[in-house]
């Protein structure tokens, strides 16, 4: 029975298996001399992070690893606690309300001092001195607007909220210094709130979409978009002091990152900060092309003499943009190849056989299956989420995550085409003296094939689509251009992800199908 298994449903693992190893061990052994820097997913966040990168490579010895783009404070801040990054860039009064949950602060300072004292003393993380400017949360609407209505500070804005749209960012619809804070402290309430990407807001605003926005002071697009951002007047908002937020045992591995870092100090102001904001949002340059221009005009780094070709191109076609970029891209989809092989292989290598012990205990069947069902439930990035306290950051929690997503399909389909396989083959097989067993593998498994192979193709194609959602915990994959595109709206770069994303789905598919019809016995006509 158990050869016959592997002949039927187990070639796929060979397939895949080259994958398998590559995900496996997926970076080079790491150097003695090796640090990880983190940021959240919005562009300030990314160069602020890109910065420190850049400034540590070329003052010291140490080996820098990029995990931009995580998906929000309680990411990035879960991954430096569990060592999988060793500093990122955070906001002070992020710290003190959102994390530590605290009532704000109206002193900088004090807000500086309280959340170094308590970052220290329950998690042995350092903030290292601020970097010189705020980013503080602020709501705006558009200057016409803002006249019409003769809006000029929020409570002008709560007397009229009631009649208003609002488009806010995801973090800021939860976040006690967000909506829930200003509903107790300004009793503020819209007609409806509409979440989205920061980008959008301003494209939605000037369509005339949205009332009001979210923002961040330091935005370059709040001149762009001819904004007028209201007075916070009973001073609701803490002090968001950005600075280099760093694990104490790293501090300790690599003792001149301290000094190395604090050359940052008070070396970026607001107007600075809108500056190079404006230059990622509206004119399209890399993060990497700003963050080296912010260094050298602080005098911690000198010019570049060249850049190659495909790190200054700044196309906006499509094909063009894919052809300059096609070692990074052909980076991306190895990642996602691998996440994607492992997580569909080890659910093959789980379900499957699972399908066939159920078959054998139908009582316990629907029970477990539906059970295993619930996790197509929750939402891909919270169950991405759910696994960083357990796995830290990268490809192992993603691997996890699209492992318990692959099952359902597999398994469903398993049991399914087992227990409905050709009754009368299986009578026929009884009357001619067959055990149990040997129908299972002569007659109900090979019978089945196509049925379990059918699961194992939509699991597949679940699972690379599902993949481009592990760059928000570091992973990779082509998910990287997707989010950055969303960010930057810009269409190029998301479809520089999806495009090829949507491709590797249809040749898996087409894979699998070779492998079905390989499978399939030849007695069995399609019909």
């Amino acid at each position: 029975m158990l050869a016959r298994l592997a002949l039927h449903i187990y070639p796929l693992l060979f397939i895949l298996s080259p994958v398998w190893l590559y995900a496996s061990n997926p970076q080079p052994p790491t150097p003695e001399k090796r640090l990880v820097v983190g940021s959240k997913n919005f562009m300030e966040n990314r160069l602020l992070a890109e910065i420190m990168a850049q400034l540590i490579e070329a003052k010291t010895d140490i080996t820098v690893t990029r995990r931009l783009g995580l998906a929000g404070t309680q990411v990035a801040f879960e991954a430096l606690k569990s060592g999988s990054i060793d500093l990122y860039p955070e906001y002070t009064g992020t710290g003190l309300v959102s994390i530590l949950g605290q009532p704000h602060m109206k002193s900088p300072q004090d807000t500086l001092n309280h959340v170094r004292a308590e970052f220290l003393s329950q998690w042995n993380l350092v903030w290292i001195s601020p970097l010189g400017f705020e980013n503080s949360y602020a709501l705006a609407v558009s200057k016409t607007r803002a006249e019409q209505l003769n809006l000029h500070t929020i409570s002008d804005l709560t007397k009229i909220a009631s009649t208003l749209r609002a488009g806010l960012g995801y973090e800021f619809v939860q976040r006690p210094d967000g909506i829930p804070g200003l509903q107790r402290e300004y009793g503020l309430t819209f007609k409806e709130i509409v979440t989205m990407q920061q980008t959008i807001k301003y494209q939605a605003i000037d369509t005339g979409e949205v009332d009001v926005l979210d923002v961040y002071t330091t935005d370059g697009r709040l001149a762009v978009y001819d904004l007028t951002v209201l007075q916070d007047d009973r001073h609701f908002f803490p002090p968001y002091e950005a600075a280099v937020l760093i694990r104490g045992e790293t501090l300790q591995q690599f003792p001149q990152l301290g000094t190395t870092l604090a050359s940052l100090t008070n070396s970026l102001d607001t107007q600075s900060m809108q500056t190079l904001n404006l230059r990622l949002q509206e004119k399209g340059d890399s993060v990497k092309h700003v963050a080296h221009d912010a260094l050298v005009s602080i005098g911690l780094l000198q010019k570049a003499k060249q850049t190659s070709s495909s790190e200054t191109s700044t196309s906006t076609h499509l094909f063009p943009y894919l052809w300059e970029h096609k070692h990074v891209l052909a980076s991306h989809l190895g990642e996602h190849i691998s996440l994607a092989g492992l997580a569909l292989g080890l659910g093959i290598l789980l379900a499957v056989p699972l399908g066939l012990i159920l078959e054998r205990q139908r009582n316990l069947a629907e029970p477990l299956i539906r059970l295993i069902g619930m996790t197509q439930t929750i939402p891909s990035i919270a169950l991405l989420a759910f696994m960083i306290p357990i796995f830290g950051i990268g490809a192992l929690p993603a691997i996890m995550a699209l492992w318990l997503y692959s099952l359902f399909p597999i398994l469903r389909n398993t049991y399914s085409g087992l227990r409905d396989t050709a009754p009368s083959a299986v009578e026929a097989a009884k009357a001619l003296g067959m055990t149990e067993w040997q129908i299972l593998s002569w007659v109900r498994l090979p019978l089945s094939a196509p049925v379990i192979m059918a699961g194992i193709r939509t699991s597949a194609v679940i699972t690379v689509g599902t993949a481009t959602l592990a760059a928000f915990i570091g992973a990779g994959g082509l998910g990287v251009p997707i989010v950055s595109g969303l960010q930057l709206a810009n269409t190029t770069l998301i479809l520089s992800g999806a495009l090829p994303a949507a491709l590797l789905a249809l040749i898996v598919d087409g894979i699998l199908s070779i492998v079905e019809r390989w499978v399939k016995p030849k007695g069995i006509v399609a019909r």
